[in-house]
């Protein structure tokens, strides 16, 4: 039975990818901060099968225990300070958990590994959050980096570390520059969860309106229980590599509320949807869209779920929850 080691177990892609490993027969274990963490619970009802360690990436030394403990094949670092607004109000601590936490990451496999290198793979979760302020359209393995937050810049160094690991000590450690990936299990906070929550809110007569920041972004969405997909394939090469993981398709904040309040019957959403400077980002990232050629070349991979269904997807699911909430 193969055995993995995930971190950030309490996210959307650790639970998407932790019932795929599960499926597979693998032993899953959880690597998460605190016995109090209040995400344990979610765990521990969603995926009972999974073992749960505690430990923080900033303690090299903890990730260490965890590896003797779990004694993994593979190695799935998702644990990050993730939403990128956090990001510059907590430069620092953002720079420590999903910048360093990648290096104590890897130097902990590297120790636990050192008579055989390749002994545990190990996974990166890299970003489109990387390529910032884009040079070329669409973005590539081999696009320039211009990160535009202090979560894009602390993903560029884990990234790096990650390649400079794999060419310094023959560690099998690959990254996957994942474009933006969403589902029911995205937080509240991420604006494509937050659209769907506010207009599931909105159609029951909950909520009178949104607020939100810049409606021409545009982004390259998929779903994240695909992604999960290509995480594992990465994992099952001969040689490492990095991989960018996306739709190949760009769409607007403005395509989403389309999407997201037509499914509930509302064609205008203007009157309910507001411009709030606070939502605005210092510096934006005004068009991401992803090229994975390469991915679906050479790992067999593409995405399953198109955007209009995965929109669908999660205004359905706060739907139903909204209306449990609200004894409907």
């Amino acid at each position: 039975m193969p055995r993995a080691l995930i971190t950030g177990i309490t996210g959307q892609d650790g639970l998407y990818l932790a019932e795929l490993l599960l499926s597979k027969g693998y032993e899953v274990y959880g690597f998460m901060r605190g016995q109090n963490n209040p995400k344990r619970e979610l765990v521990e009802t969603t995926l009972p099968d999974v073992k749960l360690l505690t430990g923080d990436l900033t303690d090299l030394s903890s990730i260490l225990r965890a590896l003797d403990s779990s004694k993994p094949d593979e190695f799935y670092n998702l644990g990050a300070i993730s939403f990128v607004a956090y990001s510059w109000e907590n430069a620092h601590l953002t720079s420590e958990v999903t910048g360093l936490g990648v290096l104590n990451a890897l130097e902990a496999v590297r120790l636990y590994s050192k008579d055989d290198p390749s002994k545990v793979r190990f996974y990166q979760a890299s970003s489109s959050e990387m390529y910032g302020k884009v040079q070329t359209v669409p973005q590539n393995e081999d696009t320039l980096l211009w990160p535009r937050s202090p979560y894009g810049v602390a993903k560029v160094y884990g990234h790096y570390m990650t390649i400079n690991y794999r060419e310094s000590y023959g560690m099998h450690a690959s990254s996957g520059i994942l474009f933006n990936h969403e589902s029911p299990r995205r937080g509240p906070e991420f604006v494509t969860r937050k659209i769907s929550q506010a207009v599931s809110r909105i159609s029951l007569g909950l909520q009178k309106d949104l607020s939100l920041g810049n409606l021409d972004a545009r982004r390259d969405w998929g779903f994240a229980g695909d992604y999960v997909d290509a995480m594992w394939r990465m994992l099952q090469q001969d040689t490492a590599d990095d991989y960018v993981i996306s739709t190949n398709e760009t769409h607007s904040i403005r395509e989403y509320l389309d999407l997201a309040f037509k499914h509930v019957g509302i064609e205008d959403w203007t009157p309910y949807v507001k411009q709030d400077p606070r939502f605005m980002r210092p510096a934006e990232v005004d068009l991401l869209i992803g090229d994975s050629t390469k991915a679906r070349t050479t790992l067999g991979w593409e995405p399953k779920v198109d955007f209009p269904s995965l929109v669908a997807m999660m205004v359905d699911s706060d739907l139903a929850e909204q209306k449990r909430l609200a004894g409907l």
